[in-house]
């Protein structure tokens, strides 16, 4: 298209001699024009649309002062830097605000523990080491990120009830979760999260024999876990004599609640006969694979070793029951004993 001052197959005024031909060329010319016209407004529209664009970008006063990466959501300065001195003075200084008994019931454990274990995942996983953001600015540093960890494991709260005091937003706090849960089975699994070895064996029949008990390898038991956001298709099944709907969690715990034995997940409708005929407790037992357990009662040699239950456990072998409503001293005395150390399991259960 030609942009000139008009149409260039117009003939000129002396070469026109035909008024047919000349009607022709005038309707072509007035065509042109109208789609000057049209193209002339496509640029003044785009010309405006472009002045709108160079205006956003370019009139500070006029667009959003924080902009995140999702778009319509506004990054909160949440103030990290004061967040973690206030944690660090109010736990982890020299002299903190809160003192070892109250550390010992937020936290749930020793400040001693939770520096180990803080350490211990930091050196494994370099997300918890603090670092530098793109604009100079320390980042969340490895205290906050254990600690809205630690918070959510221990009282199972929401990721957005810790923002206010350890400031740091809920999907930042998901991540430091499964990062650290993550730290933990690789950190510890091959040493906690295992069956006991032969030295494990060894030390637990030690303390068994000097609670009463010779060759007994931990207490049974089994606890319901309530399921909040059961599926309501689900709710009858998993729901038993607690009301609710709960999980079930078969453990076994010894005398320093060390949980060498775990079975999860099977609906709450169940009893603890169930859910040992589901667990695999007593898989290596029918396969001839038994810890070394070797001592003799009232004369009789016994190479398996047993666990404390309550009542309503079978009467197996390998399970000790505590003995009810007898009005035999030694009985009355056993049943004593075997409730005391029956509740290492209690114990575990109580921690969790």
């Amino acid at each position: 298209m030609n942009y000139g001052a008009g149409p260039s197959h117009l003939p000129s005024s002396s070469s026109s001699s035909d008024d047919e031909t000349f009607s022709h060329y005038v309707e072509q010319w007035e065509e042109d024009m109208k789609q000057w016209e049209e193209e002339d407004e496509i640029l003044a529209r785009l010309y405006a649309s472009n002045n709108e664009i160079m205006a956003y970008f370019f009139k500070e006063e006029e667009r959003p002062k924080r902009i995140g990466s999702v778009p319509g959501h506004v990054v909160i300065n949440r103030g990290r830097e004061e967040g973690n001195s206030r944690l660090y003075n109010d736990y982890f200084s020299d002299n903190p605000t809160y003192g070892a008994n109250l550390f010992r019931r937020r936290f749930r454990m020793q400040r001693s523990l939770f520096l180990r274990i803080v350490g211990a995942v930091r050196e494994h996983d370099n997300y918890f080491i603090q670092k530098v953001d793109g604009v100079g600015r320390l980042g969340l540093s490895t205290l906050q990120k254990a600690t809205t960890a630690f918070r959510m494991l221990a009282y199972g709260a929401p990721a957005d009830s810790t923002d206010e005091y350890v400031r740091i937003g809920e999907s930042t706090i998901i991540e430091c979760l499964k990062s650290f849960c993550r730290a933990i089975v690789e950190v510890y699994g091959d040493e906690y999260l295992r069956s006991p070895n032969t030295d494990d064996v060894a030390r637990l029949l030690q303390k068994g024999e000097e609670q009463g008990f010779p060759r007994m390898l931990g207490s049974l038991d089994c606890m319901h876990w309530e399921w909040k956001n059961c599926p309501t298709a689900w709710a009858g099944q998993y729901s038993g004599r607690h009301g609710g709907p709960t999980i079930i969690l078969e453990a076994v715990a010894s005398y320093d609640l060390w949980i060498w034995h775990a079975f999860f997940g099977l609906p709450g409708s169940n009893n603890d006969i169930n859910v040992l005929q589901a667990s695999n407790l007593f898989d290596n037992l029918t396969q001839g694979i038994t810890p070394p357990a070797h001592y003799t009662i009232q004369g009789k040699n016994y190479d398996v070793g047993y666990y404390l239950a309550d009542g309503i456990y079978p009467k197996w072998p390998t399970l000790v029951q505590t003995i009810s409503k007898s009005e035999d001293k030694k009985k009355q005395y056993f049943a004593m004993m075997q409730e005391a150390c029956q509740k290492d399991v209690e114990r575990a259960f109580g921690v969790l």
